[in-house]
């Protein structure tokens, strides 16, 4: 039994070679890439950059602009309400689908784009698909920094960058809803540094969603009564987010986001 064991054993070897880990293959493959392959991988990284920037471009060339105004919406309200009835669904899905290229094109236009949605959808509606394509932008453009650029950033930053990225690798979903809840920051820059810092994708998700909610719905009710000031003549505060009375509220939440971390920090300087 004891040879026949044995044999079985190397003729099962010969026709199933022993399995290597994922890391180990990944290592051999890139260790045996010549100069030639390592730059067209390089290259093929960019791709999705400079798509992002050329549809940027692309915009403001075509005077695309234009058409992410109050002004334009003033004018077209009509059609577009009447678009909305007749489409349902589909005006839904146009609507969530656009608002994800402008966020993942960071194309200027997110506060005149949410004040559009709740004026056509209403608050709660407009607000919702206003979430959803924000988010889908916002890891769009996340993925496409990380895979470009994420490497050689940290290379060149050295000490400075790996410091941020250990803040972010501990408390990742503090930091990011602290930066998501106060628009002091752009959104395309919030966009972008958790990719150079290694902020896993799922808690980039979550946290991008979760943290754009309160600053969307301000807008998205505005929205729902511009109809109304735009029949009047009157002008729409797209600075409205940064009054206090709604302003406040959001620096409240993002102080409670913030005392995980707090409360780790203190807590180690005690044990130490």
């Amino acid at each position: 039994m004891g040879m026949v064991g044995r044999a079985s054993k190397q003729h099962a070897a010969a026709i199933f070679p022993e399995e290597k880990t994922l890391g180990d293959d990944t290592q051999n493959d890139s260790a045996t890439l010549g100069p030639g392959e390592k730059t067209v991988l390089s290259l093929a990284k960019l791709i999705p950059v400079v798509i992002l920037i050329a549809g940027l471009v692309a915009f403001f060339a075509f005077d695309l602009d234009r058409y992410l105004s109050l002004s334009a919406l003033k004018e077209n309200r009509e059609a577009l309400t009447g678009w909305v009835a007749d489409t349902g669904l589909v005006a839904w899905l146009a609507y969530a689908s656009v608002y994800a290229l402008v966020t993942a094109f960071s194309i200027p236009g997110g506060a005149v784009m949410t004040i559009a949605g709740g004026f056509l959808f209403g608050p709660w509606l407009g607000g919702t698909l206003t979430v959803i394509g924000a988010t889908i932008g916002a890891t769009a453009i996340f993925l496409a920094a990380r895979c470009a650029w994420a490497d050689f950033l940290r290379d060149k930053a050295g000490g400075a960058i790996r410091k941020m990225e250990d803040g972010f690798k501990e408390n990742a979903l503090s930091y990011l809803l602290f930066l998501r809840l106060i628009p002091v920051f752009p959104f395309w820059l919030v966009n972008l540094v958790p990719a150079f810092l290694s902020v896993p994708v799922g808690i980039y998700i979550f946290g991008t969603a979760v943290g754009i909610i309160p600053g969307t719905f301000v807008y998205a009710l505005v929205g729902d009564g511009v109809g109304a000031l735009l029949e009047a003549g009157q002008d729409v505060n797209l600075g409205i987010i940064f009054e206090p009375r709604f302003l406040l509220p959001i620096a409240g939440l993002a102080a409670l986001v913030l005392l995980p971390v707090l409360y780790k920090k203190f807590k180690g300087r005690s044990a130490s």
